[in-house]
């Protein structure tokens, strides 16, 4: 059994391979994909199933299946995506004939609810910018402009840690971000967070602005982890009074494109605070597209429900 275990590593290990090199994936995603793998591989072990290749058929993937669901208490859009990372692994495996047969034939990922992604509303927002603004201590200039960067471009946590000087254009106020398969998007910057990035820079040693230096780092003045942005956002949020168990890093992102999405719209108001008139402009989704770099706009079409929800409402609020 052993020599099946190393063949079938090695068809992981060239996979892997093939998804870094060939497919110019993130080691984000390289990372999510080993790990979904190695939980199956793990799962055939502990079972003491054959981990040949050829032994693999999708009776075993759905035994696989039933066992996550009912004894790793996963989620329904966890289990989606190690169905996702096992066909591709399959897909390869049978496109450099390493497998016979394909052993995720007929399997179907569980229905994930769809539950609209939460946000900060743009009083909460306001209310965030405005603590990091009063905020004193070495690293409240490193906060503002951090916290600020993502509300104001919708960036990924990952895209913001491994941001570095010589991505952002201060003379042009733009930023390149590198997204998802390392594919680039160019972002213009927001007329706020221009001044607090070039204050940042100006703080920092000039070793620490080579133009391959990270732009945001640690208390130890080494590169942030993910892990370790987000814990110093529940602080801020905590400082400016919102709940921290409510809301992540992801939700900036998700704010970013709601209040994008909700002020698409302009209302009138008499001298009373009544609205007497609303002027629609049209939404152009695939520039919000771009910007969130989404690889399908169906992705990006989710923030239209959010949309439609608050203003649903804003209509159910109105009493006459």
């Amino acid at each position: 059994m052993e020599a099946f275990q190393i063949e079938i590593q090695q068809a992981l290990d060239d996979f892997l391979l093939y998804l870094e090199v060939e497919q110019n994936y993130s080691q984000n995603t390289l990372d999510s994909y080993e790990s979904d793998l190695s939980i199956f591989l793990a799962f055939l072990q502990h079972h003491k199933r054959s981990t040949d290749l050829d032994d693999l058929n999708p009776s075993i993937v759905r035994r696989f299946i039933q066992h996550q669901t009912v004894h790793g208490s996963i989620s329904p859009r966890s289990m989606q995506r190690r169905i996702s990372s096992l066909k591709s692994f399959c897909q390869f495996c049978l496109k450099e004939k390493m497998a016979q047969s394909d052993f995720t034939a007929g399997i179907i990922a569980p229905k994930a609810d769809k539950k609209l992604p939460k946000y900060l509303n743009l009083q909460e927002l306001k209310q965030l910018f405005v603590s990091l603004e009063q905020a004193e201590g070495p690293l409240s200039l490193r906060n503002e402009t951090m916290f600020k960067l993502l509300g104001t471009t919708g960036m990924r946590k990952q895209e913001l840690v491994s941001l570095t000087w010589e991505q952002i254009d201060l003379y042009n106020e733009t930023i390149k971000i590198l997204g998802k398969g390392k594919k680039e998007r160019l972002l213009p910057l927001h007329s706020s967070v221009v001044p607090l990035l070039k204050a940042l820079k100006q703080s920092l040693q000039e070793h620490q602005t080579h133009p391959l230096e990270p732009v945001f780092r640690n208390g130890h003045g080494r590169a942030f982890d993910p892990r370790g942005v987000n814990f110093i956002f529940k602080g801020v949020l905590q400082k400016a009074g919102l709940p921290p168990h409510r809301f992540t890093l992801h939700h900036l992102r998700h704010t970013f494109a709601t209040l994008l999405l909700q002020q698409g719209h302009t209302e009138k108001v008499d001298e009373h605070g009544n609205i007497i008139s609303i002027t629609q402009e049209k939404v152009d989704l695939r520039t919000l597209q771009e910007l969130l770099g989404h690889e399908s706009l169906a992705t990006t079409q989710m923030y239209t429900h959010i949309d439609y929800e608050a203003k649903k409402k804003a209509i159910d609020s109105f009493h006459i």
